[in-house]
């Protein structure tokens, strides 16, 4: 046995070293082959400069030509004047010794006269005996000294050191993250930055195990870049950069960690309205809930009406602790989320169908009644949608409504302030203030959904809106109102 078991070793060592064999050959030829590659491109650069220098030979030798050409015409333009200034001259002094022959005192006269007249006005006087250009050429020289200095100087491209993330230049607003980063020193050879970043639940540098993978934005040409449209059902989100020039990449910076913060649910199935059909985070009307069932009644139905039904199982945990209450019965067609707002600020949307009949949106105390409708108690607050007939949109606390006057929208942002005792909503596309509850919350806050013909879905993981805080500042500046349907508990 002992034997077979160092034969069967030494049989797997075998193969260790035979495959170890292939890969050393396999990176043999990879070396190779990388290498030509590496010369071909390195052809190719060179061939690039010598086209560019024969190219600039080129342009440069026509300036030269063209230079040559302009000065030979001047002074060529120059000597046809002398020429002809020398052939007017040369006329007029033969002219003058024929003139000096004539005998009458009175025709020696009127030609002397005339002699001097045209001398005066001869060309040869108003010539520039200096030529209008210079024969000199070494305007047109060149000097190549610092280039062969920096050609001679000319190295492979080095690896990019890793960039330098500025925490203080981040920003993590309105379910966007934009991420500044700088470089340790100036690199213009520099192509492009490649960000990496990927959710987590734990603070701190990223950890090697039990961790999402890293999601990639290649070719980002400037030191910043906003990722968008986040769902931030994470706690905090790691990042890095890394700098990449034309052949290589450098080091990854060293991590970040962002905290994203948001509030993240689900709806409760476990005790949604037997007419309600309730998947994650939508909620349809299904007139045909609980038709199946046999219909108990008395002490029988009593001690049924604890049990849910197989089709509306959960798997959330958050949701098992409270999975045993009654279900939602009569006409409050009601769901519930099935996480607690205790402390903070948070923030919802929700988005209903055009067909929707009827809906409210708000949040509730625990454990309301299982024929409780939000807004009829004294531990519930929301606002009302009712498309039956005629639109009419209201909130309602307490069992007093008040109208709103205002277009319904199509899709409500809920922001709740816990801690400040603030419930408002708001038109989540531009972001106007439908109505504002005031009260001092004195138990944890569930999210509240009733619906009749037509769904629901709620969109969570999502980060108070800057806009949002911005009016809540300057709402809390100005004292605002408080709503007569407020109930400070």
């Amino acid at each position: 046995e002992t034997l077979q078991r160092i034969v069967s070793t030494l049989v797997n060592k075998n193969d260790e070293i035979h495959n170890f064999i292939d890969m050393l050959n396999h990176t043999i030829s990879s070396v190779q082959v990388n290498s030509s590659n590496a010369i071909n491109e390195l052809d190719e650069e060179f061939d690039g400069l010598y086209s560019v220098l024969h190219e600039m030979k080129g342009s440069m030798a026509n300036t030269i030509q063209q230079e040559e050409a302009r000065k030979i015409q001047a002074l060529q333009d120059q000597l046809n004047q002398c020429s002809r200034a020398l052939e007017s001259s040369e006329e007029l002094l033969e002219v003058a010794v024929q003139s000096l022959d004539i005998k009458n005192p009175v025709e020696l006269l009127e030609a002397a006269r005339q002699i001097k007249d045209s001398v005066t006005v001869a060309s040869a006087f108003r010539l520039s005996l200096k030529p209008k250009v210079s024969d000199s050429m070494t305007h047109m020289m060149v000097d190549f000294t610092l280039e062969k200095r920096m050609l001679q100087a000319v190295k492979f491209l080095p690896v990019p050191k890793a960039p330098e993330i500025d925490v203080a230049a981040c920003l993590v607003a309105d379910n966007c993250i934009t991420v500044s980063w700088r470089m340790p020193e100036e690199d213009s050879r520099i192509d492009h930055f490649v960000l990496e970043y990927r959710k987590t639940n734990f603070d701190g540098l990223p950890r090697l195990k039990g961790e999402q993978r890293w999601e990639l934005v290649d070719y980002i040409k400037a030191t910043q870049y906003t990722l968008s449209g986040l769902k931030f059902d994470t706690k905090y989100m790691n990042l890095r950069v890394q700098a990449c020039n034309k052949a290589v990449a450098g080091e990854y910076s060293d991590p970040v960690t962002l905290e994203t913060k948001a509030f993240v649910f689900s709806l409760d199935s476990t005790s949604s309205h037997l007419n309600l059909k309730v998947e994650d985070t939508y909620v349809e009307w299904d007139p045909t809930g609980g038709k199946g069932q046999e219909k108990i009644k008395g002490k029988e139905n009593k001690n049924r009406s604890n049990t849910a039904s197989p089709k509306r199982s959960t798997s959330s945990p958050r949701a098992s602790a409270r999975g045993s209450r009654d279900r939602f019965a009569g006409e409050s067609y009601t769901v519930l989320g099935d996480t607690a707002v205790e402390s903070g600020q948070h923030y919802w949307e929700v988005r209903a169908q055009k067909d929707c009949k009827s809906y409210s949106v708000g949040v509730t105390y625990r454990n309301p009644g299982k024929f409780d409708q939000l807004g009829k108690t004294n531990s519930s607050w929301c606002i009302h949608i009712n498309n039956w007939l005629q639109t009419t949109f209201s909130a309602k606390h307490n069992n007093k409504a008040k109208t709103l006057d205002i277009p319904v929208p199509d899709r409500i942002g809920v922001y709740c302030d816990f801690d400040g005792g603030q419930l408002s909503f708001y038109n989540a596309s531009s972001k106007a203030l439908l109505h504002t509850f005031r009260t001092k919350f004195t138990q944890p806050l569930l999210p509240g959904f009733m619906i009749w013909c037509g769904g629901l879905t709620v969109t969570t993981g999502l980060q108070v809106p800057s806009a949002v805080k911005t009016l809540q500042k300057s709402e809390n500046g100005l004292g605002g109102s408080t709503s007569s349907l407020n109930n400070v508990a």
